[in-house]
């Protein structure tokens, strides 16, 4: 299709006048952005149907990702990037008066994820169309997102993140391609024609809608596909029991549509409660159910015998969280296809792979077996009959090491490992960072590695530079194209070519203007927005992503906390203004991570109000971290933390979109910080603290003692003092959560063991930073040496060492 101003401009107002009866000067930019949202959408179209045909026609192999997350931001400046009309849409709207930046503002981040895991999720669809890869998304539409942040008096304050209430204008309700996904109830074994079955009698049933999105592929025709699943009763009828609502019990009358569309209400509900525990489940078993139905029906229509399913199938599990895929894919194929169950096993364990995300205790999911057993009677006589076979096995392979044997099993002590069933039921299973994959197999997963050691593999995460350069940071997109050419667009490696230009002083020039525009930028929004007054000359050192103790937000505040004491001391001390930039959501039972957030705050108000320091240092907490926050953050970050305890983080994403803009990384080598270290050089990235052997060995001999710290530094025994005292202005007992972490705990993320290496490390910022030409010098060499971790890079080994999918051409 091709696309002038001219045309653009005509649909347009087309559009409007068939949506609304407006024209532009009439229309409020909502309008015009669901208008011009729609016009796009079709624009795609024809070549979103072109894509599904051919896929069916020639039996393409397909990718699944299922994932509870999908983080996708805003759509409207990606898809028109992606179809290559974004120039002349702007010349378009600019001639009748519209602004695409007051449009982009109008839609709002979709709430469909949380933090790493979703924007993984999101940059691995954008790039599976960008290469031509047939793959898509399958997960839940949620009503409402995690929650809105607000901060009040410095806590956070969770508010209904209700991004669908206005619709979604890029999605297309398909009720035709409905399933029906079944709950609790009884299953009876009964002979059928010499066979065992299973009849299922007495359970609940729910619709399972699917709503499409389109994923447009970078200036090629492919278009897949992000189905989400949203959950509704399944007659109309039941909606309103009128019986109930006659006898003035309104609350009953209502309970049942209400029971059921709380399976797609909100991501991620408060599982602290088993009313919250099987909510959750319910969720993982919807989404997971109705894709696998669908992919079936849609399977079966190629004519293809459902013994081949793996040749032209494959699912893909990001995280355990849709681990049910395994018995529900057995279910379909021994119950409904009536398929013997080595067959059946060895279809499954063929079609899914894994991605393990973390080695943290939280995310090995574990669920009561009663909990399964009532929710999914089926399912579970599966996943008891998978374990009962594999447990077997493993008798037969090690017949003395009954310890082995208890560690291994996919049922134990009452409850099911997830993570356990997905390695045994798959064909694949890789870590998202080299260390993280070696602490994988040597460690964590150490015993289910000797008994396959083909199944584990590493794939370190990677980005979509199409998002998070070409969009987010369009000045410095078309620097970099002016200075080495348009190559890299689409074959981001090719951003190495820039090397041999990072002692240039005109590249070198060029690249300082650009920052230092984005920085005035960005200081004017937080003026606007906040009130608060930030000087663009200064340090922009930046930590942005979700609130965790392991992520040590706790480190960064310490070593303000420090650089505010030096200060107090000597207001004319010889340090480089800096302003510390943090965002970030906790989740809402972790009253820790909120305590860090209220802490971050509290030390702020001190520090931005004490006209004693000559405004050498500000710290900002910026509300309600999302994809289009970051979005405006990212470009202007001069420092970017990358200060988790070693070993904890499995990869990170975060670091290497602030390495794509030219930030310089401040890193322990924990996940993906030592892959990007091995290419800048030592020189080009600042590392601290403890190894990840290191800290293993601390936590396997016991060997650490942070009040011991405590108790012989005079910087940490200060400035735990003056959270602890009332010095920051709130009562004594408000941090002390804060405190039992650090020392009655024995500070589990040696925060305290770090802290003289992290303050070490940020006096080489300091030092570096004044030498303007070395430092945009490291800038430069960190986004050439950034398309390494492209996710198109990513997306081509998942491609070729675990799905064995080709790109398909789509004319």
């Amino acid at each position: 299709m091709t696309l002038n101003k001219e045309a653009i401009k005509k649909d347009f107002n087309k559009k409007l006048m068939h949506m609304f009866s407006e024209d532009v000067e009439d229309a409020s930019n909502f309008h015009k952005y669901l208008a011009f949202s729609s016009l796009i959408k079709e624009y795609c179209s024809e070549n979103w149907f072109k894509s599904n045909k051919q896929y069916r026609k020639n039996a393409e192999k397909q990718v699944y990702y299922f994932s509870m997350e999908f983080l996708i931001g805003r759509l409207l400046r990606s898809n028109l990037l992606n179809l290559g009309i974004e120039k002349e849409s702007e010349e378009a709207l600019k001639e009748l008066g519209v602004d695409l930046r007051d449009l982009e503002e109008e839609e709002k981040d979709a709430g469909l994820g949380n933090g790493g895991l979703g924007r993984l999720a999101a940059c691995f669809l954008d790039s599976m169309a960008s290469i031509g890869m047939p793959g898509h998304g399958c997960g839940i539409r949620y009503k409402y997102g995690l929650f809105e942040q607000k901060i009040i008096d410095g806590y956070q304050v969770e508010i209904p993140d209700n991004w669908l209430k206005d619709g979604n204008a890029w999605e297309v309700r398909k009720d035709d391609k409905a399933v029906i996904v079944r709950f609790g109830g009884k299953v009876n074994p009964v002979m059928k024609n010499d066979r065992l079955n299973f009849e299922y009698k007495d359970y609940d049933e729910v619709l399972a809608v699917p709503y499409d999105m389109p994923v447009i592929g970078y200036h090629n025709n492919t278009v897949n596909t992000l189905r989400l699943w949203s959950a509704e009763t399944v007659e109309s009828d039941d909606e309103l029991d009128f019986s109930s609502f006659n006898y003035g019990d309104y609350s009953k009358a209502v309970q049942y549509k209400s029971a059921v569309e709380s399976i797609s209400k909100v991501l991620y509900p408060d599982d602290s409660h088993i009313q919250g525990k099987i909510l959750r489940l319910k969720q993982q078993y919807f989404f997971v159910s109705a894709g696998i139905q669908s992919i079936i029906r849609s399977y079966l229509k190629t004519g293809k015998p459902i013994n081949d399913l793996y040749k032209h199938v494959a699912i893909h599990i990001n995280d355990t969280h849709p681990s049910l895929s395994v018995p529900e894919l057995m279910r379909i194929l021994l119950d409904e296809k009536e398929i013997e169950w080595d067959e059946a096993w060895n279809i499954t364990t063929k079609t899914i792979s894994y991605t393990n995300h973390t080695i943290m205790a939280e995310a090995l999911e574990k669920w009561p077996v009663d909990l399964v057993k009532n929710l999914f009677p089926r399912i579970y006589m599966i996943i008891e009959e998978i374990n009962r076979r594999f447990v077997e096995k493993l008798c037969l392979s090690y017949p003395n090491e009954s310890s082995k044997i208890t560690k291994m099993a996919i049922i134990n002590n009452g409850e099911i490992r997830m993570a356990n069933m997905l390695i045994v039921g798959g064909h694949s299973v890789n870590g998202v960072a080299k260390l993280h994959t070696e602490i994988l197999k040597s460690r964590e997963l150490s015993d289910f590695y000797e008994l396959y050691p083909e199944k584990f593999n590493n794939k370190t995460n990677g980005i979509t530079h199409r998002r998070w350069l070409i969009q987010a940071n369009p000045r410095l997109a078309e620097f970099i194209t002016e200075t080495i050419g348009d190559r890299w667009r689409k074959h981001p490696k090719k951003l190495i070519e820039l090397l041999k230009y990072s002692k240039y002083s005109s590249v070198q020039d060029k690249m300082d203007e650009i920052k230092k525009d984005n920085k005035i930028k960005f200081a004017n929004t937080v003026k606007s927005r906040y009130g608060i007054i930030i000087d663009p000359e200064s340090i922009y050192d930046v930590q942005v992503k979700r609130l965790h103790a392991y992520k040590r937000q706790i480190l960064n505040l310490f070593h303000i906390m420090y650089l505010y004491n030096k200060l107090k001391e000597n207001p004319n001390l010889d340090i480089f203004p800096r302003t510390f930039i943090f965002a970030a959501k906790a989740s809402p039972s972790y009253y820790l991570a909120k305590d860090i957030i209220k802490l971050i705050n509290t030390v702020g108000k001190k520090i931005n109000n004490d006209k004693s320091i000559k405004n050498k240092i500000k710290v900002l907490f910026l509300e309600n971290y999302r994809v289009s926050l970051a979005e405006k953050i990212i470009p202007c970050a001069d420092i970017s933390e990358q200060i988790s305890t070693a070993s904890k983080e499995a990869s990170g994403t975060g670091n290497m979109k602030f390495m794509m803009n030219g930030a310089i990384t401040i890193a322990t080598l924990d996940g993906a910080n030592i892959e990007i270290r091995d290419e800048v050089g030592d020189d080009n990235i600042i590392t601290f603290g403890m190894s990840a052997k290191e800290v293993m060995e601390l936590e396997k001999n016991r060997g650490y003692s942070s009040s011991q710290i405590y108790n012989n530094d005079n910087r940490i025994h200060k400035i735990v003092n003056q959270i602890m005292s009332g010095y920051l202005g709130e009562s004594s007992g408000e941090f002390r959560n804060i405190y039992n972490h650090l020392i009655e705990k024995n500070d589990e993320y040696f925060v305290l063991k770090d802290f003289d290496s992290y303050v070490k490390a940020q006096e080489i910022v300091d030092g570096l930073y004044r030498d303007r030409k070395k430092w945009v010098e490291m800038s430069i060499t960190n986004i050439a040496h950034s398309g390494e971790f492209s996710s198109d890079n990513t997306i081509l080994k998942y491609a070729r060492q675990i799905w064995n999918a080709k790109k398909v051409k789509i004319y």
